[in-house]
């Protein structure tokens, strides 16, 4: 089966490592997001998936728009049977959904209809959900809209952050595709219509998700904090500078929104509107990630002091 594989982040790797490995399938050709700045130095780096594809010697382009003439060109040339497609961020046009004999593949990380669009992981874990999953669809043109084939539904721990429901996605994510693609082989993949009234959105992170409010339940601030951790994180001010939190763990305590309670080797507890968390790790301005214990030694935050 030839593929051409349309992805870009880390979680588009476990799913491209898989077909490259499997003698079933040629992976053609790759299409990935153009090269950016990252890093403190901001030197110009490729795609996870882009670096992958070139290692294991596959051609590989980098279009601002896969819907451009010379991309839709290139992919034509390779010619592949199945198109797929795993994290892209890029809504393809019927052009390429019709170019494939056998059908546009996506993988996408919830269990549809829920959470379709731009942070399915990020989201799930601010909603406090104890599940999610991997599923696998026939795109067609609308957002995370297309027929179901198959899904893999996953636990979220309590203290499961979106970094380490990512990883166990991601793990999903390759074996389900390759069960996925021997289906569409045989002809036997079904297509399961979503019901859409049941559709909700995963909106992308904004600038303002990032700012604590203390004014909320512990329950509910952990989650959103839980879900925006390990990127881009939470912050709330501390003597006037950022301090970024994580790993926070519901305590039946009270206090101000935003007081600090206790800060000692069991970490850092601030109150919320309703409880209070508990911190394992924090992060202060300019400063590398620490264990909280180990601030409280450093910094030593007295208790009675209101974050901002």
């Amino acid at each position: 089966m030839r593929i051409v594989y349309c992805g870009s982040p880390d979680f588009a790797l476990p799913p491209l490592e898989a077909l490259i490995s499997d003698a079933d399938y040629q992976v053609v050709g790759v299409v990935s997001q153009p090269d950016r700045a990252r890093g403190r130095g901001g030197k110009m780096l490729p795609t996870p998936v882009k670096a992958a594809a070139e290692a294991a010697g596959i051609p590989v382009i980098t279009p601002r728009r896969i819907n451009e003439p010379e991309a839709v060109a290139q992919i034509r040339e390779w010619a592949p049977d199945v198109l797929v497609v795993v994290a892209f961020g890029q809504l393809l046009k019927q052009e390429l959904l019709d170019l494939p004999p056998l059908g546009v593949v996506n993988v996408h990380a919830s269990l549809l209809p829920k959470y379709r669009g731009a942070a399915p992981i990020n989201r799930v874990v601010m909603e406090g959900e104890s599940k999610t999953g991997v599923t696998t669809m026939f795109l067609d043109i609308g957002m995370d809209s297309g027929d179901m084939i198959i899904r893999d539904e996953i636990e979220i721990g309590p203290t499961d952050d979106a970094g380490v429901v990512h990883d166990k996605l991601a793990a999903a994510g390759a074996p389900l595709l390759i069960k996925t693609l021997q289906l569409i082989a045989k002809g036997e993949a079904p297509r399961t219509p979503q019901n859409h009234d049941e559709a909700t959105f995963a909106l992308m992170l904004k600038k303002e998700d990032e700012l604590i409010d203390w004014s909320w339940p512990a329950e509910k601030l952990g989650c959103h904090i839980r879900g925006m951790s390990p990127f881009p994180g939470t912050y709330s001010f501390y003597q006037g500078k950022r301090i970024k939190l994580f790993a926070p763990v519901v305590v039946q305590a009270a206090g101000l929104p935003g007081e600090i309670l206790a800060a000692d080797d069991k970490g850092l507890l601030i109150a919320c509107g309703e409880g209070a968390l508990l911190f394992g790790e924090v992060q202060p301005e300019g400063k590398a990630r620490m264990a909280a214990a180990a601030f409280c030694r450093g910094y030593a935050p007295k208790a009675g002091t209101v974050l901002g």
